[in-house]
């Protein structure tokens, strides 16, 4: 069940707007966004008529003539009757050009300077962070943002780009906090949002991570990034096609970024359409020879597909970019086994599980392998081993299938049930199921270690009939010496049998404010965002087309949707094949 993307109900996020700067260049990796805030600009882009060089290169830079815009700076700081701040101020600008020319020295000597004749200068110690934060020295690029919070306590951009330095070193809880606190202060940039999200999918949270990626979105419907980001949570909860469809929007914004490509390659791989798949990885490769992972996955397509000296061909290449690739090993193993090589293929698993022994990609090929040299029950290990790792993998599921088996079966973590509601697992994903409600799963992520645990059910009156609110425990966290429950809810549709969102309800003693009315729900979340939901537009459609008629329930007795209670049995309903979107759906949807 997927959660928080633009659906019926209308997801909006309250915002407010700020002068920064994007990156729009997406790596393999977390996309460093950082928020390179146009300061000493600003002033004099309200004149019509830039009258100094200062000026005229603060516009130069705003329009990105970066080059002018250095020339003008330096023709401003040759005026020797410049006072201190206003020449740190112009140092600061031209370290700002310098970056973006990508002339690092240069930047650094005048962030330098500017700081010797203007210590109290906040975005001089963000800009030189931002620097340094490029450069890979995370540790000092830390040390600038703190300097820069302390001078100036409620600087988002800041807090965004040291919770990117946190990011980069796996520090994923310190990146949330930051991204939260950027988020707090700056709720209409996408990039603390994105920036939040990406941390959410690292830590195992790909719901969490939809909610920021959707408010992203909403804050700039044309930020190609929220469309990538949002992509890949959905191909975590294996809704391949809204995946497909948020790349495709993507691709629409920025045409050129080939990480977007092999992204939707990995999409269209996964249902089994290998012929736009390697369309994608084609492309992505044209617009960057260099990129190894390309390189895996159009081999892996390959294989699938039966060609296999391009298969080799590419494996080969991705290894020589990347001689410590676990991946590729596996995939040419997969190759191997296509051609009916096993034993060759065992050795290049070896080689993969050598780099890399926590890779599900790794497992699945070395559960083919092992199928081919006729040792199933090794290789049905090995398969739930991969999906442990990465539940919802299509190649393992496929493979199980094969031995006719299914997915591992959900168990009750406890005995516990509440209003009928039971925590289940399965493959390390953690569930709420209901008898009443058979048609309705709820996923419950954990925000620490332990089971979550069911804390109440509440169905709402009229004008929300229909409308269950379901609070779980997803956690605790610690703040100082003293712990403190988090407390998410999930909101219910009983009608259409879907869960609309899963919200942050409560944090220690903090809560989340929830205001229902006028058919819709607004929360005010603790997490820095607002959420509003329209649910009496979902319900006022079923119940104008459903009105008046009962069914009898499995229990013998009268069953309407309105009545709550057990459901009928579904009927079977043929579905009609959807109409392919055309670029204006896609970009005006």
């Amino acid at each position: 069940m997927v959660v928080g993307r633009h659906n019926r109900y209308g997801l909006i996020s309250t915002s407010i707007t700020l002068c920064s700067v994007r990156a729009s260049t997406l790596g393999a990796g977390l996309v460093m966004l950082g928020l390179i805030f146009c300061l000493c600009a600003s002033e004099s882009l309200a004149r019509q008529t830039p009258a100094s060089p200062g000026d005229q290169g603060a516009l130069a830079l705003h329009k990105g003539d970066t080059k002018n815009a250095v020339a003008q700076f330096t023709a401003a700081l040759n005026d020797t009757a410049l006072t201190n701040d206003r020449r740190a101020a112009l140092l600061n600008d031209r370290g700002v050009a310098f970056m973006r020319l990508g002339q690092s020295k240069q930047a650094i000597d005048d962030f330098n300077a500017a700081v010797k004749l203007l210590p109290e200068y906040a975005a001089i110690y963000n800009n030189r962070g931002n620097l340094l934060l490029s450069l890979g020295l995370l540790k000092e690029a830390v040390k600038d943002f703190n300097r820069a919070l302390v001078l100036a306590p409620g600087y988002a951009a800041a807090y965004n780009n040291r919770a990117g330095a946190f990011a980069r070193q796996g520090e994923w809880p310190k990146a949330v906090s930051d991204y939260t606190r950027a988020v707090k202060l700056a709720p209409n940039n996408p990039a603390p949002l994105s920036g939040r999200g990406r941390s959410y999918l690292s830590l195992g949270r790909p719901h969490a991570a939809m909610r920021d990626f959707s408010r992203s979105i909403t804050a700039d419907a044309r930020f190609a990034v929220g469309y990538r980001d949002r992509a890949e949570a959905l191909m975590q909860l294996e809704d391949y096609d809204g995946a497909i469809e948020d790349l495709s929007r993507a691709i629409a914004f920025d045409v050129n970024n080939p990480a977007i490509y092999l992204i939707r390659g990995k999409a269209y791989l996964a249902t089994q359409d290998v012929g736009a798949a390697l369309k994608d990885f084609s492309r992505a490769l044209e617009l960057n020879p260099q990129l190894a992972e390309a390189y895996e996955v159009r081999g892996l397509a390959h294989s699938m597909a039966g060609v296999n000296e391009q298969a080799f061909q590419d494996l080969n290449q991705a290894l020589q970019l990347n001689p410590r690739s676990s991946v590729a090993f596996a995939y040419r193993a997969y190759a191997y086994k296509q051609t009916g090589q096993a034993e060759i293929g065992r050795r290049d698993v070896e080689n993969a599980l050598e780099l890399s022994s926590d890779r599900a990609e790794v497992f699945w090929a070395k559960a083919e392998i092992e199928e081919a040299l006729g040792n199933a029950d090794q290789a049905i290990a090995d398969l739930r081993k991969a999906l442990r790792l990465k539940p919802g993998m299509r190649e393992a599921i496929v493979a199980l299938q094969r031995f006719g088996l299914g997915a591992e079966p959900e168990r009750p973590v406890s005995r516990d049930i509440v209003d009928g509601w039971q925590v289940l697992v399965q493959n390390n994903r953690f569930l709420a199921r209901n008898a009443f409600y058979p048609r309705i799963t709820v996923p419950l992520e954990r925000w620490s270690a332990g089971n979550p645990k069911i804390v109440s059910w509440q169905v709402r009156d009229e004008p929300f009939k229909g409308i269950g609110v379901l609070r779980y425990e997803s956690g605790v966290i610690k703040r100082g010496e003293k712990k403190e429950r988090i407390i998410h809810a999930a909101i219910v549709d009983l009608f259409y049998n879907q869960v609309v969102a899963i919200e942050l309800d409560k944090r220690g003693s903090e809560r989340s404010t929830w205001t229902w009315g006028n058919g819709k729900l607004t929360v005010a979340n603790l997490d820095g965002a607002t959420d509003v939901f329209d649910l009496r537009k979902g319900r006022e459609r079923i119940s104008n087309s459903r009105r008046g008629r009962t069914y009898i329930g499995p229990d013998g007795r009268p069953w309407s949707p309105w009545a709550g209670g057990p459901a009928p049995p579904p009927r079977k309903v043929q579905r009609r094949r959807k109409k392919p979107k055309s670029l204006f759906d896609l970009l005006f949807n």
